[in-house]
């Protein structure tokens, strides 16, 4: 690495830095000039989460401020769907679908962050309450005669396909205090995140028990060519089916020119 060179990378490190911090003191500033008079602010780095071609995920931060003693839970999830979870069997020697159940009112995504362990700040009674914990999130079956036992099996196999695709997450420790009373905690949301509005719900917890609660919503929407097409596909399906046939014609008879050339 030459002088030089060494020179306009420590500039750039530096400026860097200049940056973030005045950010963080910006941020700051504003979030106590809210908080007067309130024992509990939040806002988000965004509102809105662009999902374009080539979108490989996103971070938000969710930052804020509460006055007096507690601790700081944070649940968000969204939006909500019908999954169909099947149970897999192995018949001679292949796998093949079995049985399978479908859970109504599923969040897409669901996160929690935390200053402490959940267990050292809230109680189990608020936990359930507040859906704290991918075991309270509630959903249910759409048949409600269905075994305890089996709605149990899927239900958990549910929560475990989808903290797999990264969707489901629990982050205890992962909220961070920047001084007594400011406080900070990132989300990532990944490539395959669903479009919709998210709920955010920020629990100021004392002594086990739920002080106080404020809700922040966020959207994910697609932006660009992936929001014409979808747009194109959901509201005028039949102009979307005769492009989708053309093109694929199109595609063929160029496949087969191709071939004919060679």
């Amino acid at each position: 690495m030459t002088t030089l060179t060494r020179h306009l990378w420590y500039n750039r490190s530096g400026v860097s830095r200049i940056l973030m911090s005045l950010c963080l003191v910006a941020m700051t500033a504003l979030v106590t000039r809210m908080a007067i008079g309130q024992d509990l602010v939040v806002d988000l780095t965004k509102n809105v989460v662009q999902v374009t071609t080539g979108f490989t995920g996103s971070d938000v931060m969710l930052y804020g401020h509460k006055t007096g003693p507690g601790d700081i839970v944070v649940v968000i999830r969204g939006p909500l769907q019908q999954i169909v979870v099947r149970r897999k069997k192995h018949i001679a020697g292949i796998w093949v679908n079995g049985d399978n159940m479908t859970f109504d009112a599923v969040p897409n995504y669901y996160a929690v962050a935390s200053n402490k362990p959940l267990d050292d700040v809230i109680t189990s009674y608020e936990r359930d309450t507040y859906q704290v914990g991918s075991g309270n999130v509630e959903f249910e079956p759409l048949d409600i005669n269905a075994p305890i036992n089996e709605i149990k099996f899927f239900r958990e196999a549910l929560i475990r396909s989808k903290s797999r695709q990264g969707l489901y997450a629990i982050a205890e420790n992962d909220l961070i205090f920047l001084s007594e009373d400011m406080f900070r905690t990132e989300f990532r949301f990944p490539a395959n995140v669903a479009t919709g509005t998210f709920s955010i719900d920020v629990l100021l917890v004392r002594d086990g028990l739920v002080e106080n609660v404020k809700t922040k919503l966020l959207n994910v929407r697609k932006f660009g060519i992936e929001a014409a097409v979808y747009d194109l596909a959901h509201r005028q399906a039949w102009i979307y089916g005769a492009l989708a046939i053309l093109i694929a014609a199109l595609a063929g008879w160029l496949a087969n020119a191709a071939f004919r050339r060679a």
